[in-house]
């Protein structure tokens, strides 16, 4: 427990003895009482989280562009050449 041995819940078992003597059961019913009220407090701490989370996970509505601001692409059309070679004009500059 809490990475204690058994030496050491013996010494505080005592100190706590010593300390609270008589109100010790009180102390610990105290004790007790506040711990479960811290995690009462966190669950609902967890699950309010959880529901902010789950209602906030929906999707961001997507921006709207309006295309009619683009111009249109400038890049250079592909024109074929006019004609092809003829083997003629390779053969007379050999």
């Amino acid at each position: 427990m809490f990475g204690l041995g058994m030496t050491e819940m013996i010494i505080i078992g005592v100190i706590a003895v010593i300390l609270f003597g008589q109100r010790l059961p009180d102390v610990a019913k105290q004790l007790g009482g506040s711990y479960r009220e811290f995690k009462k407090g966190l669950g609902e701490f967890s699950s309010q989280m959880t529901t902010d989370y789950d209602s906030s996970s929906a999707a961001p509505p997507a921006p709207s562009y309006d295309y009619e601001d683009y111009e249109e692409a400038t890049a250079p059309k592909f024109e074929p050449p006019p004609s092809e070679p003829t083997e003629s004009a390779n053969d007379e500059s050999a």
